[in-house]
């Protein structure tokens, strides 16, 4: 702060337009210490959920069903990274919205778009795995490819289709869902009616969903494990597909993490909403742990996954672009 004259001094976004909003004023270390953060916090979550796509994408070998999966769950924490934090960044720091009324109606639905995309993806994700882990002799011949993507291609399309018509019908179909606020903000406020709509379609439906697979793919899980292991430690003989079961059940709770890790983000972003509406700066940083969740899913692929870390290597170090590297057996024991 330079002196009290520019203290108390009210600044607009927009001062030639009577009805622009206040702009809050912010001293210039502060300014640029939170576009240093938001900006590392966004190339962290491109750049984490783009070494997914490219390793899943590249080789071969992890071409399966689930995989495809949490490749299309990584697309939509990559673009939530590249598109929805930094302008939620510009908005939180500068406090006025320069974008035009086209814009911000556009990103409102892209914002809504990717977050229930990711929120699907970890459904038909749990479904996979409840197949994989509780009917191991229909996964292979039910769950194909092309199953998958055509899965993969209803999930964004229904999110797409969703949230477009909850912000065209709220906005203008509804008249008194409108607020007359000032000129240079991006806000949007669901009626009643379509705030509880949403909430439990795009919320609760789909946390009931998952905590109810998941609940059932860890007692099956636990059950087979326990029985592999007590094979194992008897010395009596245990078949490749028992192997694979216990396989299966490990990438089950690695997931489970990762939709556990979600509902946490989620699930303190939608109480505020509900309850505390009128404190708006803890549902501002609510929606933030919302949007940090895609920059968390790499790490728990990194933790869990050895086939994530060696493909991790293979393109940091330049490897896939040797002839046939997309052909490597990422999933083998030694490096090859």
């Amino acid at each position: 702060m330079a002196n009290k004259t520019e203290d108390h001094e009210t600044q607009y976004c927009f001062p030639a337009v009577n009805s622009s909003c206040i702009k809050t004023k912010r001293s210039t270390l502060e300014h640029n210490i939170m576009y240093v953060i938001f900006s590392l916090l966004s190339v962290w979550t491109v750049f984490l959920n783009l070494l997914v796509i490219i390793s899943i994408a590249h080789f071969k070998k992890l071409h399966t069903p689930t995989n495809l999966l949490i490749l299309s769950l990584a697309v939509a924490d990559m673009l939530v990274g590249l598109i929805v934090i930094p302008v939620e960044a510009i908005k939180l720091i500068e406090t006025c919205w320069y974008f035009g009324d086209l814009f911000c109606g556009l990103f409102i639905i892209i914002m809504g778009l990717l977050l229930l995309t990711s929120f699907n993806n970890l459904i038909v994700i749990a479904i996979d795995r409840f197949v994989a882990v509780c009917y191991p002799l229909y996964y292979e011949r039910k769950i194909t490819t092309s199953k998958t993507v055509m899965s993969i291609c209803l999930c964004w399309f229904f999110s797409t289709a969703y949230h477009t018509t909850v912000i065209t019908f709220n906005k203008y179909i509804d008249p008194s869902n409108r607020t007359d606020g000032c000129y240079g903000e991006c806000t949007y406020e669901l009626g009643f009616l379509w705030g509880v709509v949403d909430q439990i379609v795009a919320f609760f439906l789909p946390c009931i969903v998952l905590i109810s697979f998941y609940l059932r793919i860890f007692c099956v899980a636990k059950k087979q494990v326990k029985v592999i292991n007590s094979l194992m430690q008897s010395g009596k003989h245990v078949t490749q597909s028992s192997i694979k079961r216990k396989s299966e059940s490990k990438a089950a709770l690695t997931l489970g993490i990762i939709v556990l890790l979600h509902l946490l983000c989620w699930s303190g972003y939608m109480f505020y909403l509900a309850v505390s509406a009128e404190v708006p700066s803890a549902i501002n940083s609510m929606a933030w742990t919302v949007y940090s969740n895609s920059g968390l899913n790499p790490l728990v692929y990194a933790l869990f996954y050895p086939w994530f870390r060696k493909a991790v290597k293979h393109i940091l170090t330049l490897k896939i672009f040797r002839p046939a590297s997309s052909l490597v057996n990422i999933l083998a024991d030694h490096h090859s």
